[in-house]
């Protein structure tokens, strides 16, 4: 089993349980704000990390987002296998700059 998918795994299980110390556990129970709250702070310290230089650093902080958001999966019925197809699904496109780059205002 490959690490995203025993960390999957691992919170999957960790949902609906009452496991007293299990910070995925308190994530669950605190609810999606608290979750989403986490990802958006994760992804913050990841850019900060990045614009420092500091390799090692952002290396900690892209592993605690993916925890987070793996969480966020979870939370929302999204499975692993799910975010690999569309994965696969962009590495066969080609020649895509200009319309991802378009930005839609009214979002």
């Amino acid at each position: 089993m490959n690490p995203m998918q025993e960390l999957y795994e691992t919170v999957l299980a960790r949902k609906g349980i009452q496991a007293e110390g299990s910070y995925t556990c308190y994530l669950f129970a605190q609810g999606l704000d608290k979750i989403l709250k986490k990802c958006g702070e994760e992804c913050a310290e990841v850019v900060i990390a990045a614009k420092n230089g500091e390799n090692a650093e952002t290396v900690l902080e892209i592993s605690d987002l993916l925890y987070h958001l793996t969480v966020l999966m979870v939370q929302q019925g999204i499975t692993l296998e799910e975010v690999e197809a569309e994965l696969q699904k962009r590495s066969q496109k080609q020649g895509n700059l200009k319309t991802f780059h378009q930005v839609d205002k009214n979002t």
